[in-house]
């Protein structure tokens, strides 16, 4: 064979085998740095610590467990930061995360100032960003980001319904306590929605700082308004000590209603049956749901000083584990790739079953309605609630056409 011919099939021959390798993708997984790591900022110490904080880590720490601490062979590691509640402190921890230590996703679970600041920093950097605690509905309405997953509640679906119930037992006035930053506004306006279309009225509504720890004025201006319910927006130690201080006040006794429109386990611990006995809301998860939320809650409650998960730290697990599904899935821990995975995928965890991620981010889990047990009706430790139903996720969430989400289709 002249050897011009021979140098030019052995180069095809490259070609054709190289081709074929692309398209055939990768044989193993494509992990930056040889790490898949995995961010975890929220409040570690202050007023919304009990919600998730340590105990979201340690959620956290049990997804990356349960997946056998690798992806394909490569570590997965897990950083942790305490935001402060302070949207500096958050940036600044996920700018360096990023820029420094190569950080792969952030899952955020704190203040929605916050959220919504990280949103936008991992959007630019085309990070996952998994959202299980924050709960601002800018964060899929017009603050959406395609790299970013709702995994649980948010500001719309809490209040439509908790109006809806205070609306069904004859409620036709409303007064507002409400916290003073994005997310009390955000729940605030939202509730003020729905008790519009439902015919009701709003006849006035006081703000307070986070951390507050004094509410007598508060309280007195509500009562004073006449309004046959007062609802206390709010979350963490601020809501159980304002509901603390209300039941003090006896304003139920008096013939108004004290109502929430969320609350996690942990508050209601905090305050004691005595005082949240009969509160009604709802949650997207209860630790003693079903015989799988129970054996994955007496795993966790011995590691974390004996208290029950809330739906936040559940929340977490949920996130952690369908990301790593997602990088395993992809071959890859390229944001853009995982993220596409993440959406196609269901959820399918102790959380819930076949749980489908809109194209706005939001998983679309059905929510589950509970009241408060009398201390008498308690059949076991942590057995606070009685389980009223399931709503459907279509009937809670706000449709995607309203939420003004530039990026999905029309």
């Amino acid at each position: 064979m002249h050897r011009s011919k021979a140098i030019r099939l052995a180069f095809e021959a490259c070609l054709a085998t190289a081709l074929a390798g692309l398209l055939a993708g990768p044989a193993a997984a494509q992990i930056s740095d040889g790490v898949v790591r995995i961010g975890i900022m929220g409040d570690m110490a202050g007023p919304y610590s009990g919600n998730g904080g340590p105990g979201s880590v340690l959620a956290a720490r049990m997804a990356i467990e349960d997946f056998g601490g690798k992806v394909d062979g490569k570590p997965i590691e897990l950083l942790v930061v305490d935001d402060q509640n302070k949207p500096d402190v958050g940036l600044d921890a996920a700018r360096k995360w990023l820029g420094v230590d190569k950080v792969d996703a952030i899952v955020g679970g704190s203040a929605s100032s916050i959220a919504l600041g990280v949103q936008s920093l991992m959007k630019q950097k085309q990070k996952p960003y998994l959202i299980a605690g924050s709960v601002s509905d800018q964060l899929t309405g017009k603050d959406c980001s395609p790299m970013g997953i709702q995994f649980l509640v948010d500001t719309y679906s809490m209040p439509k319904a908790g109006v809806q119930a205070l609306v069904n037992r004859g409620i036709k006035s409303f007064y507002f306590i409400t916290v003073d930053y994005a997310f009390g506004q955000a729940f605030q306006a939202a509730a003020t929605h729905f008790i519009d279309a439902a015919g009701a009225k709003v006849v006035g509504s006081v703000k307070f700082p986070l951390g507050t720890t004094d509410y007598s004025s508060y309280l007195l201006q509500a009562q004073s308004s006449g309004a046959k319910a007062i609802v206390i927006l709010s979350a963490g130690l601020d809501l159980s000590n304002a509901l603390k201080q209300a039941s003090e006040f006896k304003i139920a006794s008096a013939g108004q209603s004290v109502s929430v429109f969320g609350m996690t386990i942990n508050s209601v611990a905090a305050m004691g049956l005595n005082v949240a006995q009969g509160l009604s809301f709802t949650v997207p998860w209860y630790w003693d749901q079903n015989e799988e939320t129970r054996a994955w809650a007496h795993r966790f409650m011995p590691r974390y000083d004996n208290r029950p998960p809330t739906y936040i730290m559940a929340g977490t697990y949920s996130a952690v584990t369908h990301y790593l599904q997602a990088v395993q899935a992809a071959g890859t821990d390229a944001g853009p790739a995982v993220m596409a995975k993440m959406k196609a995928m269901p959820i399918n965890d102790m959380t819930g079953k076949n749980v489908s991620i809109r194209e706005d981010g939001q998983a679309m889990r059905p929510m589950i309605e509970v009241r408060v047990k009398q201390p008498a009706q308690m059949k076991g430790k942590f057995d606070y609630y009685d389980v009223l139903g399931e709503i459907p996720p279509e009937q809670v969430f706000r449709p995607m056409s309203e939420g003004g989400c530039d990026f999905v289709k029309k």
